[in-house]
């Protein structure tokens, strides 16, 4: 069985990087090694693993993924009116 990953990413500045995966060695590898030079975590290595969360079907890792980014965004919005 495949198992996909939802994960959080704490960069050097503070910021956070929510994304999946269905390897999260891997992808944990190629953030680190910033093979994409236009990629939202290249500049703000070094990067550390805050969370990340298993499921058994992709669409669950989807729907997850989209409402931790929903619930950041929030955060966002209500910071900023402050």
């Amino acid at each position: 069985m495949k198992f996909y990953y939802v994960y959080i990413l704490l960069c050097s500045d503070g910021l956070t990087y929510t994304g999946i995966t269905n390897n999260l060695t891997r992808r944990m590898e190629e953030h680190e090694m910033g093979l994409n030079k236009t990629s939202f975590t290249y500049k703000r290595r070094p990067l550390q693993l805050i969370f990340h969360q298993e499921f058994n079907y992709v669409e669950q890792a989807i729907y997850f993924e989209k409402k931790i980014k929903k619930m950041e965004w929030q955060k966002e919005a209500c910071i900023g009116k402050w």
